[in-house]
């Protein structure tokens, strides 16, 4: 990964005009925000920057306006939580170019912080507009982009802005690309990859790309199914990709080739209907019944895959194990879960994990706190996974 400028490099911010793109797209449910992660995960750039005496100048986006402005899609709707998590009351600009956000910018006091309306209530936002990018820079001295789950955009808020102004990476943007470089880039080895998920074909980049840095690729969820029906195995009623059997062998014989054992589920846990406590039964892989399904990986599988954990200097970690939303079809990415929180915790391993399914289910795990870095990105993360440039990345490096 390229070296990139962090907001240690910027000299004197006091009294400088900064541009913070943040990602405050936070669900939102009967006008009030549901979940402040992402609000949180921003925090420490915002209040350390205002503290330096910067004016702090925030762009976000909220939701999928189109270009247009939406009443409900208004960043005026999140001021109450950013309050709250920052600890202090936030400007509001109703723009975030013309002179709404030219005479909001030219009355802030050094340390004041200003949230600009939603970037994408403007089509040139989505399709990074020169002269709409030009009209955002002319707000700002210096622009730091601390919003990951952004960055694979080339947006004008996201990428566009760094080909006008200094460039840096904020605390969040930077803890992230950091961990990412301990989990793929430049990991410790052993590397041991847990896929999980619903599908193969949401993921044959990400699986295709593993298989070449990993040394061991665990795959669970429904995925698993249909690498196990591509071996000539009976999944019953289990949900399965038939059509993607050629896809897994070539997956499997790359693999093979690259030095990676592919770890596949040798027990399950099947039952006839997908509910909570439906009456369910562990059996042999090879003996799943034709009337039932798998909805979790069964003991013997979580003993093999924790020896890999146990082996692995480094742990990268894409969806669960098992339809981990229903009990008691949470047991083994629980399992899995705990055995890898106890070895970061005993210092023995960097686990890196990331995905919404993931976050949730390592939430229902209560693990988060335990693992080496937890990413809240969605698309970016599986993007960087799958070995893609991301440009609101490249654009920070030091050479770009």
């Amino acid at each position: 990964m390229p070296a990139f400028k962090t907001i240690d490099d910027i000299s004197s911010p006091a009294g400088k005009r900064i541009l913070v793109r943040v990602d405050l797209n936070v669900p939102v449910a009967d006008g009030k925000v549901t979940d402040k992660t992402r609000i949180e995960r921003v925090a420490p750039t915002i209040l350390e920057l205002s503290k330096k005496g910067a004016k702090v100048i925030l762009l976000a986006h909220f939701g999928r306006p189109k270009g247009e402005p939406v009443a409900d899609m208004s960043l005026s709707l999140i001021i109450p939580a950013v309050n709250e998590v920052l600890g202090t009351k936030i400007l509001f600009a109703a723009d975030c170019i013309g002179q709404d956000a030219e005479k909001a910018v030219a009355s802030m006091k050094d340390g004041d912080i200003l949230l600009l309306e939603n970037t994408r209530f403007h089509k040139g936002e989505e399709k990074n507009d020169a002269e709409f990018t030009q009209e955002l820079a002319k707000n700002g001295d210096i622009y730091v982009n601390d919003a990951f789950s952004a960055a694979h955009r080339a947006h004008a808020s996201t990428e566009g802005l760094a080909h006008h102004l200094p460039a840096y990476a904020g605390r969040t943007m930077q803890a992230e690309l950091e961990a990412l470089e301990k989990g793929l880039g430049a990991p410790a080895r052993p590397v041991v990859a847990i896929v999980g998920g619903a599908k193969v074909s949401s993921k044959i980049d990400l699986l295709q790309n593993l298989v070449k840095k990993v040394d061991a690729l665990v795959i669970g969820g429904g995925m698993a199914n249909t690498f196990i029906a591509a071996q000539g195995i009976n999944v019953g009623k289990s949900l399965c990709e038939h059509d993607l059997g050629e896809t897994a062998k070539a997956i499997m014989a790359e693999a093979e080739s690259a030095g990676c054992a592919i770890v596949l589920p040798v027990d399950a846990v099947v039952a006839r209907e997908f509910k909570a406590n439906a009456a369910n039964e562990t059996v042999a892989i090879e003996a799943i019944p034709a009337d039932a399904m798998a909805l979790d990986v069964g003991p013997k599988s979580v003993e093999a895959i924790n020896e890999w954990i146990a082996k692995a200097s480094t742990l990268v970690w894409n969806g669960p194990l098992g339809a981990f939303e229903i009990t008691p079809f949470d047991t083994a990415t629980v399992s899995a879960a705990k055995f890898a929180a106890e070895q970061t915790k005993a210092g023995k391993l960097v686990s890196v994990a990331g995905g919404g399914d993931t976050v949730a289910a390592l939430n229902h795990a209560g693990v988060v706190d335990d693992f080496t870095y937890i990413s809240t990105a969605g698309g970016a993360f599986l993007e960087w996974m799958e070995g893609k440039e991301l440009p609101g990345v490249a654009v920070l490096s030091k050479t770009a």
